[in-house]
């Protein structure tokens, strides 16, 4: 986006509490008015001591009390200028956080997964940081800089005229200076903000997989990849801080010329008489006061090219594609477990088909396991059925009355699922509250009773406070196995129409899953169940079970019907139990 794209969309947030903008100005000029009355004053004084004994001091003192007062104005008015400022820069920058995390929670898996998810941290904190910034910095000192500007001028030119078209002639090359310089800096902070965010990428990543990364000796690997991104972060930043800290003492130069020329043209007009000591003194301070906005101005300008580069990248994330909203859709009601999908094509890339002319017929109550190789879409097919991606072409229909899950809406087919994966997911909070995630009107005995039948009963009551017991994010320090048990023990709690096991028990010991595929037996009874399993022994029990290979169902029977098939599920049996 175009800096003028950015501006307009930034607007439309300000738009909102343009109330606050507007006593912000009238804040701004009033202490401006008041700021310029005090060299007024101040000239007034000098002029009232015509030489040495020779002081009215009565006039001195009514002077000093009006310049008090206008010191008491200015103070005020410029607190709460700073007041509406806050309050107009963080409402908006909460209000731009809060689109941005909505739309993440809206944005379909597929952008997300293209996405590296400290790319995205950094977008909602990082960039949102900066943004408000240099949006904090522009209302400080930009409108007071430009009624600074306006009231100085017309302050000099009631003085003198000559003298303050010198400085009028003179001053602007300062903004010319400074618009050279933005126009150079803004590549480079958006460069910057880049650069900072795919470091926020390998960090998080490192955090995330640091057993992976140890347990493989490849730290010297990663160290290696963060110092090559942090030299290209030094360079982008020292250059755009180089190039931005230019500014100031271009423009200070510029107004040091100004402020020498209003000097000797001011002296030259005082020697014939043209204009008083306090005026002249009065003069200087307007000179300086009117050039010192303009450095103010050129700094704000550069700053804002750092804040417009992190807003661009803000408002990129807010933009992206959403899922396709459920208008038209229809709630599923009637649930009964029934499931059939018809010449189901599918793929993540397009050039890479995946799942090709897919059909299947699930009964209610019928328990399907689906095995295969890796990457023969098994996990694949659950991500379809529960809709995390739609299909490329044929349909997946539910229910008693086979409707395609695409008109139904999303929230009421996940509802009717009860899914347990291979990757488990806690969040902070106590062992009761993640049990009850799905059914978080359950009551205590409700989620024991569901702990006591997934075996989880015996590890949560030695944790020191039991079902209070507060964990971290991801389980804190649970073990994999206690982490996995939580998470179907959630589904026992639910326990809805149909259920998804994808590897549910890959992290639990050998007794325990026996254990908890009795119970598993108990939850399936009259429930559609999908089972994905490596093990072959967890899926005896099944109905069908459905052997995939490249995206299509290359063998379907139960268990014994399999072997003595002699097909590849026999071979994919016999190599998990060669005795």
């Amino acid at each position: 986006m175009n800096r003028k794209t950015i501006i307009k969309k930034v607007w439309r947030y300000l738009k909102r509490y343009r109330i606050y903008l507007v006593f912000s100005m009238i804040f701004a000029v009033i202490n401006v008015i008041m700021q310029l009355s005090i060299p007024i004053f101040t000239g007034d004084a000098i002029d009232q001591i015509v030489a040495a004994g020779e002081v009215d001091f009565s006039a001195l003192f009514e002077i000093f009390k009006k310049m008090a007062v206008a010191i008491g104005i200015a103070a005020l008015s410029m607190w709460l200028m700073n007041v509406c400022n806050n309050k107009l820069t963080y409402s908006t920058v909460r209000d731009v956080r809060e689109q941005a995390f909505s739309r993440l929670s809206k944005m379909p898996l597929k952008t997300i997964d293209k996405t590296g998810s400290g790319d995205i941290v950094s977008r909602i904190i990082a960039d949102v940081d900066q943004f408000a910034d240099g949006l904090l910095m522009g209302f400080s000192q930009f409108f007071t800089g430009v009624v600074t500007i306006l009231a100085t001028l017309i302050f000099m030119l009631k003085v003198n005229v000559i003298i303050a078209l010198v400085v009028v002639v003179i001053t602007p090359l300062s903004l010319f200076v400074a618009a050279f310089i933005a126009r150079h800096t803004y590549d480079m902070f958006k460069a910057q903000s880049e650069a900072r965010a795919e470091q926020t990428v390998l960090i998080d990543e490192m955090i995330g997989n640091q057993k992976v990364v140890q347990a493989f000796a490849e730290e010297d690997e990663a160290l290696e990849k963060f110092d090559e991104i942090n030299d290209r972060l030094k360079d982008c930043s020292l250059k755009a801080v180089f190039y931005s800290s230019i500014t100031n003492p271009g423009t200070r130069f510029v107004n040091n010329v100004v402020y020498a020329a209003v000097g000797l043209v001011g002296a030259i007009y005082a020697v014939y008489g043209g204009i008083s000591v306090g005026n002249l003194t009065c003069f200087l301070s307007y000179a300086n006061q009117y050039t010192k906005p303009f450095n103010e101005i050129s700094s704000v300008i550069t700053e804002l090219q750092n804040a417009l580069a992190c807003a661009d990248r803000i408002f990129e994330l807010i933009e992206k594609d959403i899922e396709e909203q459920d208008e038209d859709a229809i709630t599923l009601t009637n649930a009964n477990g029934r499931v059939s999908l018809k010449n189901v094509d599918f793929s993540y890339v397009p050039e890479k088909p995946l799942i090709t002319d897919f059909n299947l017929e699930v009964k209610p109550g019928e328990r399907v396991a689906i095995v295969g190789p890796t990457g023969c879409g098994k996990t694949t097919l659950i991500n379809l059925l529960m809709r995390f991606y739609d299909v490329n072409d044929g349909a997946i229909k539910v229910g008693e009355d086979l409707t395609d899950i695409r008109h139904l809406t999303r929230k009421s087919l996940r509802l009717n699922y009860g899914m347990v994966l291979q990757e488990t997911w806690l969040k902070e909070g106590t062992i009761a509250e993640n049990i009850a995630m799905g059914h978080p009107d359950a009551t205590r005995d409700e989620i024991v009773e569901a702990a006591k039948k997934t075996h989880a009963h015996s590890f949560i009551r030695r944790l020191p406070n039991g079902y209070d017991t507060v964990i971290g994010e991801d389980g804190g320090s649970l073990s994999q196995g206690q982490k996995q048990l939580l998470c179907i023990t959630r589904v026992m709690l639910k326990l809805p129409p149909m259920l998804i096991l994808d590897e549910a028990t890959s992290s639990i010991d050998t007794r325990t899953e026996l254990r908890i595929q009795r119970a598993f037996l108990k939850m399936m009874a009259g429930r559609t169940s999908f089972i994905v399993a490596h093990r072959l022994s967890t899926i005896k029990e099944a109905d069908v079970i459905l052997v995939m290979r490249d995206g299509n169902i290359i063998e379907q029977g139960s268990h014994d019907e399999l072997v003595n098939a002699g097909g590849f599920y026999k071979e994919l049996y016999e190599s998990q139990f060669a005795g």
